[in-house]
């Protein structure tokens, strides 16, 4: 904290390398890094995207990592859900509400109650 001197809590846009500032943090409530760190997690890792109104899953998780869960929301309703790694599955498989999916993505609906959903990965 002495070198960085910007809030912990904040994600900054800079982090200098030059005398006499080096390791000092800059831009902490100027930048949208923030927003794309989100974005990266979300999407890149943990491997949700939105595409119109379906929920689409391509994770891409360490080996280490057996599992994670989360509640996604739309509009009024609540998607728990839970991301298993399986190993010998060859591909994503998406249960919503106990009913397996045909596809890696299932369509998002605003009927405001909370949905239960299981994606197995492969390892």
């Amino acid at each position: 904290m002495a070198r960085y001197q910007v809030e912990p809590y904040v994600v900054t846009a800079d982090v200098y390398a030059v005398a006499p500032h080096e390791g000092r943090g800059g831009w902490s409530w100027y930048t949208g890094s923030a927003s794309w760190m989100y974005r990266l997690i979300l999407e890149s890792l943990l491997g949700l995207t939105r595409q119109g109104a379906a929920l689409h899953f391509a994770p891409r998780l360490p080996v280490d990592w057996g599992s994670f869960a989360l509640d996604y929301r739309w509009g009024r309703t609540v998607y728990a859900i839970e991301v298993q790694q399986v190993g010998g599955r060859r591909a994503v498989q998406v249960v919503l509400d106990g009913v397996p999916q045909s596809a890696s993505f299932f369509p998002l609906q605003d009927d405001g109650a909370v949905h239960t959903v299981v994606v197995q990965v492969p390892v």
